[in-house]
């Protein structure tokens, strides 16, 4: 009874994973419109200038509507990371957005490692019935930004005054803690760059997750009152982070 289970759970773990991703640029929408309310109230402008960001969401609810219903997912995965891409750079373009370094590597970091998620999805893996190959050179690239976005991460906890304070006063065991999440994230990153041992590592990823995204993200009042970051901002980077845990859901079961 107990292998029966476990190959179930093989097969539907995949494919939750793959669906958390598919469904995350709803809430890339809703957050960059509730975004959009909240700047206007303060007389700011958004990230990417009207007239394109209606075209920009447009795009990601088309993406996201047929990945979802799983019509052409590969093709569609491939257009979402695309179309965030896009977004990224007018946003960077566009000028209206004012971040402090260490916003920006936390916002392009984990933007980067959705892209990465996005092109995992389009090389096949996570699919429940798979009736094509999947494209081995997607997946490495969507792993390599993966490794990209862990690097990043370990970087901001040994040099970013926000990101330190932050796993400080969450994360239990005070400095020795916050050194060895340093290291667990160095060593994930190389295995994701490298391509050595990328399941074992996407399982640890996937169980490190949740607890982080609980105590660090989850802390709204250190992010928001704190730190300055736009409330819709911050709900925006919580649900890439979930969408992150989908892509290394994907790999440690499929990958």
């Amino acid at each position: 009874m107990a292998p029966g289970w476990r190959g179930r759970a093989l097969r539907l773990l995949p494919a939750a994973g793959a669906g958390l991703l598919a469904r995350l640029p709803f809430w890339h929408c809703l957050s960059a419109l509730l975004l959009g309310a909240e700047r206007a109230e303060r007389r700011r402008k958004p990230d990417i200038p009207v007239p394109y960001l209606y075209v920009d969401l447009a795009v990601a609810v088309l993406c996201a509507s047929f990945m979802s219903f799983g019509v052409k997912r590969r093709w569609f995965a491939l257009g979402a990371a695309l179309q965030l891409a896009v977004a990224t750079y007018a946003a960077h373009v566009g000028g209206h957005g004012h971040y402090g370094a260490w916003l920006k590597v936390r916002m392009l970091s984990r933007t980067i490692a959705i892209i990465g998620g996005f092109l995992i999805v389009a090389s096949g893996a996570g699919e429940r019935y798979r009736q094509r190959p999947r494209s081995r050179a997607l997946q490495a690239t969507g792993q390599v930004f993966l490794g990209i976005y862990l690097m990043c991460q370990a970087f901001s906890l040994q040099h970013s005054p926000e990101e330190r304070q932050a796993h400080l006063a969450q994360v239990p065991g005070g400095e020795l803690a916050l050194q060895a999440l340093f290291v667990a994230h160095g060593l994930l990153a190389l295995a994701f760059l490298s391509g050595c041992r990328v399941r074992a590592a996407a399982q640890a990823l996937a169980v490190l997750l949740p607890p982080l995204t609980l105590l660090v993200d989850g802390n709204l009042g250190y992010w928001h009152r704190g730190r300055g970051v736009e409330f819709w901002t911050h709900m925006r980077l919580l649900g890439q982070s979930v969408g992150i845990f989908g892509a290394a859901v994907i790999l440690a079961t499929d990958g």
